[in-house]
């Protein structure tokens, strides 16, 4: 009798471990999302800034259009929120695994993750060589 008492309550134990990192992942994932966007936030307003510098300072003779500063950082505001609500449906989906026992680890999440900063990092690099 003790023996079950001890092996249910290890398994519970274990399950909260389980689901206290399911949280934990989730919340690393909700932190990248925020910081996509607030990236893309300071890349549009400092693009922004940078242009209304250059007007006040007598460098341009009338407000400048928007460049492509702008787009990129309305990209990642719009990439960070889609990652906020993959990161969600992945939380909960692997948390129905965990208590189900059918966890089967999926690797989109983290493949679409790698892919968006690679073009990302590709188009800022193309934007700033296109600047000099």
């Amino acid at each position: 009798m003790e023996d079950s008492v001890k092996d249910t309550s290890t398994i519970k134990a274990r399950d909260r471990r389980v689901h206290m990192a399911n949280e934990r992942t989730f919340l690393a994932w909700i932190r990248t999302s925020i910081s996509i966007m607030a990236f893309g936030f300071v890349v549009e307003k400092f693009s922004l800034f940078v242009k209304q510098l250059s007007y006040y300072l007598g460098k341009a003779t009338s407000p400048p259009p928007a460049g492509y500063s702008s787009v990129i950082g309305i990209i990642l505001v719009a990439l960070g929120a889609a990652m906020g609500i993959l990161a969600f449906i992945r939380y909960r989906s692997v948390e129905r695994q965990i208590d189900e026992d059918t966890y089967v680890p999926s690797k989109v999440l983290s493949v679409l993750l790698a892919l968006s900063v690679l073009v990302i990092g590709i188009f800022l690099a193309l934007y700033l060589v296109h600047s000099m």
